[in-house]
This record gives structure tokens, sequence and C-alpha cells, in this order.
């Protein structure tokens, strides 16, 4: 029987077990450059076997919604971050494990500007930017060793369209008030 998942917006407390949340959410926790940039600081924590800390830049093409979901990925060996340079939306599908394999995914939407830090291990979808192309650093571990384990679904989850989520249009979202587009 094929499973439909109904995405919902991405909020901290929700993702909590699976990564950090990277938003710019209250007030900066110092400001610096005489006042004119406030700096988040410490949002999310890396966590890497051996080797060490890389930043990767993926160009992704847009998905759109419904969509199947035909595998997740994980790391075993070190986490994961995905900081979208430009403020679309993109779909966040993570899954609990279950005995090494995915349990049921949960399947978020970000608001534009959010970025996420997938904790070592948590079985996570691909980048898929909705509706335009999306241009990311991606920050985890380099180095030797196995560290992508893939799981293809024999039947296909569906992710459902996100009619009623946030617009990418800052403005219009009110999760965004007080950023400034640079995308």
């Amino acid at each position: 029987m094929r499973m439909n998942i109904r995405p919902r917006p991405l909020n901290a407390a929700d993702f909590a077990p699976f990564g950090d949340v990277l938003d710019i959410s209250g007030d900066p926790d110092v400001m610096i450059n005489q006042g004119m940039c406030g700096r988040y600081h410490d949002r999310a924590t890396l966590d890497f076997a051996d080797g060490r800390a890389g930043i990767s830049l993926f160009s992704a093409r847009p998905r759109s919604l419904p969509m199947e979901l035909d595998l997740v990925e994980r790391h075993p060996l070190g986490s994961q971050a995905f900081l979208p340079m430009s403020m679309g939306r993109f779909l966040v599908v993570v899954a609990p494990d279950e005995g090494g394999v995915p349990g049921q995914p949960i399947a978020f939407i970000t608001a534009p500007g959010q970025g996420v830090n997938f904790h070592r291990g948590t079985w996570h979808g691909v980048l898929a930017p909705l509706s335009k192309p999306g241009l990311f650093a991606v920050v985890d571990r380099i180095g030797s060793g196995a560290n992508l384990e893939e799981h293809w679904f024999e039947t296909r989850p569906v992710i459902e369209n996100d009619a009623g989520m946030p617009d990418d249009d800052p403005a219009k979202n009110n999760n965004q008030q007080g950023r400034t587009n640079y995308g």
C-alpha cells in the first residue's frame, strides 16, 4: 500500500530528533562590525569521525510536489548541513532509524533562508529545491571510509502537494520578517 506524506513547515522542535534547524530566529547572540551585523552563534553541532569538515557547493534542479520518494540516504561517519545560498524553499525528508533501515519518512518544507544540519547517521532525502533551481553550501565530512548508505524504497511514498505552505516571497511570509533577501 502506498503511503502519502503531508509536508509541514520546518521548525526546531519537530526536527530536533534528526538535526538542527539553521535560521536567524530570535535576537542575534552578539552584534559585530560596529553594530552592522548580527551574529547568530553556534547554530549546529558538527560531528565527524576521523577526517575533516569540508564545504562543497551543490547546484540542484527543482522538484515539484506531489513527488515520489525513491530513496533516502545517511552518513554514518559525519553530520551534513545544507545551507541555501538563495531564498527559495526546499523539501527536507527525514526518517527514524529502525534496526538499520529507515522508518516512516517525515517531510518538512523550509521557509526561505532556513537550512538544516542532519545528525550523524540520520536517514534523509536528497537536496530538493522547490519551484526553482537551488544553490547550496554543504558542510560535511571529507575523509576515507564509507560515509554513504542508501535505502531505495520498494513502495515509494508520495510527498503530497504543499498547498497552504508559506510562499517563497519573504514579504508574504510571516516567518521572514526583517530578513534581507540576497538571492
